[in-house]
């Protein structure tokens, strides 16, 4: 049995012919079965996260609109966030502000990006960091801009490598490459880049989904999300070490 039925079969999507043979396949092979309950997992908690967002009523049409507007009015602004339950922060040096961001679509799939891979034993990443000059030529040729990738281990935090996800805005096919770091303890971080260079705000900005905290920014030609389940006193620094190092 393929990837592709195995994932049929977590999702509930197989006829049930197929679904006994699938069954038989799990009961001898210890490996598919935990990838399956890792497949289980990760479902669980994108449902966790996402699905009181879908609920909200009008939530879709509001991120659409939150991402075509340029500019909204604070009180408008502050409605919309009431809607999606969603807190975001701007860093301007001590001050914090609230505002919806152009870079939170970028953001909000930085969590979910994070939900569904750093719960991975086996494969927690398409490229590890042994093979890091094939990653960062590989990222650099699909993102059409050369990748950076920081080194965190002053923080404690390792490489293990990278993967490219798709675009998930509507009308947009710019791909997203993933990095993602581990420390002593086990904790993971993801990077999330993509290409964007309309934007030249360049300001720190702040998100909460669950107990995924994310800092994202812009800086041409890349928009960057760090995603971890941290607090904002301890993943702040590390975003501000990532941002240091592009632009030493």
């Amino acid at each position: 049995m393929n990837e592709q039925r195995l994932h049929a079969y977590v999702d509930d999507a197989l006829p049930a012919a197929e679904r006994a043979d699938a069954e038989a396949w799990l009961a001898t092979d210890a490996d598919a079965r935990a990838r399956a309950q890792s497949y289980r997992a990760q479902n669980a908690a994108l449902h966790e996260l996402f699905d009181p967002v879908l609920a909200e009523t009008h939530a879709i049409g509001l991120v659409e609109t939150q991402r075509l507007a340029s500019r909204l009015r604070m009180g408008f602004a502050l409605a919309a966030m009431l809607v999606l339950g969603i807190a975001i922060g701007v860093v301007a040096g001590t001050t914090w502000r609230t505002e919806v961001a152009r870079g939170a679509p970028l953001a909000r799939q930085a969590t979910l990006a994070y939900a569904a891979y750093q719960p991975e034993v086996r494969h927690p990443v398409e490229v590890t960091a042994a093979e890091e000059q094939h990653l960062v030529a590989w990222l650099s040729k699909r993102l059409t801009a050369p990748l950076k990738v920081p080194v965190l281990a002053s923080a404690g935090y390792r490489l293990l490598g990278g993967r490219l996800l798709p675009a998930t805005a509507p009308g947009d096919s710019s791909p997203v490459a993933q990095l993602m770091y581990e420390n002593a303890q086990g904790k993971r971080l993801t990077l999330l880049v993509k290409r964007d260079s309309a934007n030249t705000d360049t300001a720190f900005r702040f998100l909460k989904e669950g107990n995924t905290q994310v800092f994202y920014w812009i800086d041409k030609p890349f928009g960057y999300a760090l995603a971890g389940d941290l607090s904002r006193e301890e993943l702040q620094p590390l975003a501000q070490l990532v941002y240091r190092q592009i632009n030493p």
